[in-house]
Order: structure tokens, then C-alpha cells, then sequence
């Protein structure tokens, strides 16, 4: 099933019949992340992430998995508070929140959402900014450091709160996602590695070579970023990506010949990468090497908004089955990346804008 945001509200699909089997109405802009249990969403929007139940879930046995539907889909009622929410990071069964708005980081097990509101820890930084935290499973905990101007570096930090490892070399740090079990974090001028207590920086060729959006894997240890190179542009439409070997902590970059936006990034089964282009294609990448191995076509060509919540086309990718919105038709494609087609194409009632799908 899939979770489909609108201007208006949040609406789960059935992949299989493409039956809307809830509407939940909603004011303002909302967000929909994965809440780490392979069965609930949360959703950003007032107040702070609302849980939201899909209505089906798999259990992995193995080389295989059992699927399941169980309850009416929608709000379950739980709602975790926030300011500002902000990044949702689901990793090794467990979830971190960040409040942007008062820098507060909000932690618990996503297992806990099948039984109703889960219960919760929590942590904050210094001062409020732009940022993401996230617990690892020793407990120990990756934050941003930053405050409402500016943010600066990245912070590893035990239980009690004691600073294991820090860095200054990461201006503009955004986003996070791992390779593997190590994180990886953008900066302005390239990327930091945090692999244990180790924090290794990653310079880009260029003095101001932004990675701002990542796609991680848990079987390559490659991670997929996107890379802009003009700090003064209204909006920069770039060409080229970014691939972060951790092993090493080098960068290469490919340009795919046609520009993507921050919603265009993806991982294959196999820890292909995954990047949705304005030409409308799919383009995957080994990312040993940064070459294409498959190009996919799926929608028309199109145009990034300067608007960042305005619709634009969006990838979401779930095991070998990638979903990618169609917001000029009201429509999301089905594409099976083992066989570098679409396969089903659903209509939708609403102009699709922010995409989340399990494998329920």
C-alpha cells in the first residue's frame, strides 16, 4: 500500500486493485516519512508526526515473507509533538525524530505503534536548528550541531551525554543516510563518514560542492547523493550526482546528462542507485563504478518547481519495485526495476505530491 500526500490531506493506496482505501483530510502542508515498522507512516503536519496505519505489513522469514492486512487504514489517534517536525530516521529498529523548531530529538520503538501511542525518550542539542539526530543500536546518538542562523558540524554522543567525537568541517550539514551501518551525513563542501566513534570528512573537488538529499543501502557501502555547485542560485538544477565509497571515504562524481530534484533518489535490491530525471527516466547506476546499467522510462519529461512543497515527480522505492508519481496525470507508476519496466499504472483522485510505500 502507499501513502500519498495532497493539497489537503494524506490518502492510503492499494497498489493491487488501486482502490483509495482511506482519505484522512489535513490542513497545511504535510509530509509522509516511513515509521520503521514496515506498517505504519508518520505524517508531518500540525502539532507534530501523526501516526498513520496502512492496514497491511510483511513479516520475513528467511529468504521469504509472510503479508498480512489487519485493521481499517488511517489515523491511529497516536501523535508524537512537534514544533517544527522535521526528519524522521527509521534504523536498526529504531526511530529518531527531530524537532526543528525547538531542537528537541524524540526516540522509541516503531514496534510500540501497533499497540497505540509508543513511549518515548528523549534528547535535545544545544539550540534549535534545521537538523537530524539518530540513535544508533549501542545507544550511542549522531546529532547536528547548529543554531537558528547557521549549522556547523556533526556530534556523537553516549547515553549520559558525553561527547564521544565531533567535527566543525561540515557547514550546511543536511540530511543523513547510511551505507551499510555507517552514516553518512551531507555538507556544503562534501560529506562526513561517522563509522563507530570515527568521523572522517569527505571533500568535494569543488569549494563549494553542496550534498544536501542521500539514499543509503544496507547492502553497499556506496551512498548515493545528490551535488549542487552554485551557492547564489534561486534554484540549482544539476546534472551530476555524488557517489561516497565509506570504506575509503573518497567521492566520484557522475553526470547523468539531465537534471533531478531532492525527491529523485533511490536504492535497488542490489544496492543499484536509483536517480529520477527530468528527462523522465529512471537511471540506474552501479555505484562500484558509476556506471549506467538501465534507463527506465516512466513518466513525461518535466520541470522542477522553485517552489520545494510544490508537486513534482517523486521515487520511492520499496525491495525491486519502485513508485513514481505522476503529478501532471494524477497518476503513480508501478515500475518492477528486475525487469526495467512499468508494469501497472494507478489514477488517483488528488494531485499526488509526497510518496510512502511498504511491502505489506
Amino acid at each position: 500500500r502507499l501513502a500519498v500526500t495532497h493539497d489537503g490531506g494524506v490518502m492510503v493506496v492499494d497498489v493491487t486493485s488501486g482502490e483509495v482505501v482511506a482519505e484522512e483530510p489535513m490542513e497545511g502542508f504535510v509530509r509522509v516519512s516511513p515509521a520503521g515498522d514496515g506498517r505504519h507512516v508518520l505524517v508531518s503536519g500540525n502539532l507534530g508526526w501523526h501516526a498513520l496505519d496502512l492496514g497491511s505489513w510483511g513479516d520475513e522469514h528467511g529468504d521469504h515473507a509472510h503479508h498480512f492486512t489487519g485493521d481499517e487504514p488511517g489515523l491511529t489517534g497516536a501523535l508524537i509533538e512537534g514544533a517544527e517536525p522535521g526528519h524522521v530516521v527509521a534504523h536498526g529498529g529504531i526511530t529518531t525524530l527531530f524537532d526543528d523548531g525547538t531542537g528537541t530529538i524524540t526516540v522509541f520503538d516503531p514496534e510500540d505503534l501497533a499497540e497505540g501511542q509508543p513511549e518515548v525518550t528523549t534528547a535535545a542539542t544545544d539550540e534549535a536548528h534545521h537538523g537530524v539526530a539518530v540513535q544508533l543500536v549501542d545507544r550511542n546518538m549522531i546529532m547536528t550541531i547548529g543554531d537558528e542562523e547557521s549549522r556547523s558540524g556533526v556530534r556523537l554522543v553516549s547515553p549520559s551525554g558525553a561527547v564521544l567525537a565531533e567535527t566543525d568541517e561540515c557547514p550546511g550539514v543536511h540530511g543523513e543516510a547510511f551505507a551499510e551501518h555507517t552514516a553518512v551525513l551531507g555538507c556544503e563542501d562534501g560529506a562526513v563518514v561517522v563509522d563507530g566513534r570515527d568521523i572522517t570528512k569527505v571533500s568535494s573537488p569543488d569549494a563549494y560542492g553542496r550534498i544536501g538529499n542521500q539514499a543509503g543501502s544496507d547492502v553497499s557501502p556506496v551512498l548515493l547523493g545528490d551535488y549542487k555547485t552554485d551557492p547564489d542560485a534561486e534554484l540549482e538544477r544539476p546534472t551530476r550526482v555524488s557517489l561516497i565509497d565509506t570504506r575509503d571515504a573518497s567521492l566520484r562524481l557522475v553526470d547523468l546528462g539531465t537534471s533531478y530534484s531532492f525527491r529523485s533518489l533511490g536504492r535497488g535490491p542490489e544496492g543499484e542507485a536509483l536517480v529520477l530525471g527530468t528527462d523522465g527516466a529512471i537511471h540506474v547506476l552501479d555505484p562500484e563504478t558509476g556506471e549506467r546499467v538501465d534507463t527506465i522510462d516512466v513518466v513525461a519529461r518535466w520541470r522542477e518547481p522553485l517552489d520545494w512543497q510544490q508537486p513534482r515527480p517523486a521515487l520511492h522505492v520499496v525491495d525491486a519495485t519502485a513508485y513514481v508519481t505522476d503529478p501532471r496525470r494524477d497518476r503513480v507508476h508501478v515500475v518492477d526495476l528486475d525487469r526495467g519496466r512499468v508494469t501497472s499504472t494507478l489514477d488517483l483522485p488528488h494531485t499526488p505530491n509526497e510518496i510512502v510505500a511498504n511491502a505489506g
